[in-house]
């Protein structure tokens, strides 16, 4: 992945990034708003590329704003448009608005990624405003590729996000995008059933949101641990995250409810983790296999972000993420177990408390597992 370095200095050209949950939920109408507001205010803000994607409403927000000429540019006997970063260079403004950020340029352009053009003109001191579906984060790409059933081919560098000096979410909910799309406002009408039946589905959609809303606090977060940090004050209170340790043992259903009562009380994020030994699927027993889809299925009903780590040691892999996520309270389940099969064998829970020390642990009892006649 490329890597991008942070903005250093306050004298450098400033990034804003309108981020969204799907195509629709109106990221450049909403940066055509701003435009405006700042070209009132005398603000030099013109449009270096704008995409409405046959949307009137977004068309209509254009109006007086200052269009910088696409560059024409040939490839296999037609001719296409893109940026031209040149004309834009050469006008040098104090904001230009460069949509669809993911792009990628047709071969023969001065860059290969449009993300690289926004990169040249802020080295240049021009400030950029942009928009993104959260889906092309680059880190993102595999969640999004399962859940949408599709392949998301034009990523950004998450490092790109970081360079960002503002990242604004705009946001729709999900019957309020899926409704904008039987009305013919995302796409046309001749694709509306088939979007509604993959891309928009009520899960995926929801989905993508919650991703775009954690990316966006995350971003948020971020800028405030550093400009505490670079101002000598204390750090805000990291917030309460909750971790039920998921197996595929009888009983683990409690854990759940466990959890998502526990995560209730703090107002925090909570997860569902499950520790799968490779080859499980292969080699492990079906009714274990079915119990776990279960499992998986209740924590997300109930609310939790569903993880599953492979590793053949349970103990390392729980540990790792811990760590990683900065859990504050964890879940476990205590099976039944003598003695001498806990020496024997070891203990999850026994090792996790050893290597994790700053943490709050619920450890809840397990049913005893029922004999088969």
């Amino acid at each position: 992945m490329s890597e991008i370095a942070p903005n250093q200095t306050a004298e450098h050209a400033r990034l804003k990034v309108y981020i969204g949950a799907a195509p629709g939920v109106g990221k450049t109408y909403h940066m055509l708003l701003d435009a405006h507001m700042m070209r009132q205010q005398g603000v030099d803000v013109v449009i270096g590329l704008i995409d409405t994607h046959g949307r009137q409403e977004t068309a209509d927000q254009i109006r007086d704003l200052v269009q910088i000429p696409l560059k024409s540019i040939a490839y296999k006997n037609v001719t296409l448009q893109e940026m031209d970063v040149d004309a834009i260079l050469e006008r040098k403004p104090h904001t230009v608005i460069v949509d669809e950020l993911a792009h990628t340029n047709v071969p023969g352009s001065r860059n290969r990624k449009r993300y690289e053009d926004v990169l040249e003109l802020l080295d240049a001191g021009i400030n950029v405003m942009t928009s993104v579906n959260i889906q092309h984060l680059e880190t993102l790409n595999d969640a999004v590729n399962r859940s949408a059933n599709t392949v998301i081919r034009e990523t950004v560098p998450d490092s790109f996000l970081k360079r960002a000096d503002e990242v604004i979410n705009v946001d729709l909910t999900v019957e309020e995008l899926r409704g904008r799309l039987r009305q013919g406002k995302i796409y046309t009408h001749d694709k509306v059933e088939q979007s509604l039946a993959n891309f928009f589905r009520k899960g995926n959609l929801n989905m993508l949101r919650e991703l775009s809303l954690r990316t966006t606090a995350e971003q948020v977060g971020n800028r405030a641990a550093d400009y505490r940090r670079t101002q000598g004050l204390e750090q805000a209170p990291m917030p309460e995250k909750v971790m039920v340790c998921l197996s595929e043992r009888p009983g683990t259903e409690r854990l759940l409810r466990v959890g998502a009562r526990v995560a209730g009380r703090l107002a925090s994020n909570w997860y569902a983790v499950y520790v799968a030994k490779p080859n499980e699927k292969a080699q492990g027993d079906p009714e274990d296999h079915q119990r776990v889809e279960e499992f998986l299925r209740m924590a997300r009903d109930l609310g939790a972000h569903v993880v599953t780590l492979t590793e053949r040691n349970v103990s390392d892999a729980l540990i790792r993420f811990a760590k990683q996520e900065n859990i504050s309270h964890v879940v476990f389940g205590q099976p039944v177990r003598s003695r001498l099969d806990i020496l024997l064998r070891g203990s999850v829970l026994n090792r996790f408390l050893n290597e994790i020390r700053d943490v709050t642990v619920q450890v809840v009892p397990m049913q005893r597992p029922v004999k088969k006649a």
